[in-house]
């Protein structure tokens, strides 16, 4: 055993550390810290590594690494005649270059030269094809040119011809025209409107903008239906099964007041419009429709 290792040894003993601790403190293989203890530094990968785990050793145990290489450097391995050869021939492969790389790059500003000759002269002839083309298009487009001006003399003969009879057509519209404007326009068909008015337990609509007034009920569910206008007389009082449907006529009526015992079993559809409840969840529900007429 080294003098350095015995040191290195006794220090990592007197901190009760195992060499399965350091092993885990220093990420090292417990053959190379065994290594070192024993000073058999050839078992190393070499002497650059063998220095660094002799540091990571003496850090590990509190102990200064600078001070130990100093103290042991007789035995402490040196890497300075490693590291001399390897810079030298670092720097020896970065000055010398192949001959063929050195020929490659002379001749590289020819080639470049070449290829923009090259470029230049494709160039050119697609442009002078170009130019030949466009010369034939252009003859083409005179003999088109030529010939249209004669078929345009053609056409005016034959419009002047024409003329005319388009005169005598153009009147007749003009006539029809007029006896057109002069009936009455067809009268508008009023627009029905169905609007809210109150909302809740005892909703109110107003309907207006049609000459009728149809109520249908329609039994999505079993229901009790009341209706009664707004003098208090009855028109219908009875329980409606599922899937019927039962329609009165009240164009005579001012207000009726329609009583619905299942709001979500039931539909209402004046003169074909769907009734949309403002409040579909209360029932029973008295519905009141005020019809107003034009």
């Amino acid at each position: 055993m080294s003098e350095l290792g015995n040191r290195l040894k006794q220090a990592r003993e007197e901190k009760n550390i195992s060499l399965d601790d350091l092993q885990a403190i220093t990420k090292i293989q417990k053959r190379y810290l065994l290594g070192i203890e024993e000073g058999n530094y050839s078992m190393m990968p070499g002497k650059f590594y063998a220095r660094a785990f002799i540091k990571q050793y003496a850090e590990a145990v509190n102990l200064n690494a600078e001070d130990l290489f100093e103290e042991y450097k007789s035995e402490v391995p040196t890497t300075y005649k490693e590291d001399v050869p390897e810079q030298l021939s670092r720097v020896k492969t970065q000055r010398e270059l192949p001959k063929t790389a050195s020929k490659f790059i002379e001749f590289l500003p020819k080639v470049a030269i070449l290829v923009l000759i090259l470029i230049i002269a494709i160039g050119f002839w697609i442009w002078r094809q170009n130019a030949s083309g466009n010369d034939q298009v252009d003859e083409n487009n005179t003999n088109i040119t030529e010939e249209s001006d004669t078929e345009f003399e053609k056409i005016e003969n034959v419009t002047s011809d024409t003329e005319v009879n388009s005169e005598d057509e153009t009147t007749a519209e003009e006539d029809t025209s007029e006896e057109e404007e002069a009936s009455p326009p067809e009268p508008e068909e009023p627009v029905q409107s169905l609007t809210v008015k109150e909302s809740g337990s005892n909703s109110v609509y107003e309907l207006s903008g049609s000459d009728k007034f149809e109520l249908e009920v329609i039994a999505k569910d079993r229901t009790w239906v009341g209706i009664k206008n707004g003098k208090g007389k009855t028109f219908f009082g009875e329980e409606i099964p599922k899937g019927e449907t039962t329609t009165n006529d009240f164009t005579a009526e001012s207000e009726i007041i329609v009583r619905v015992g299942n709001v979500p079993g039931t539909d209402l559809k004046i003169n074909g419009e769907l009734l949309q409840y403002e409040d579909n969840k209360t029932t029973p529900q008295n519905i009141t429709i005020i019809y107003t007429k034009e």
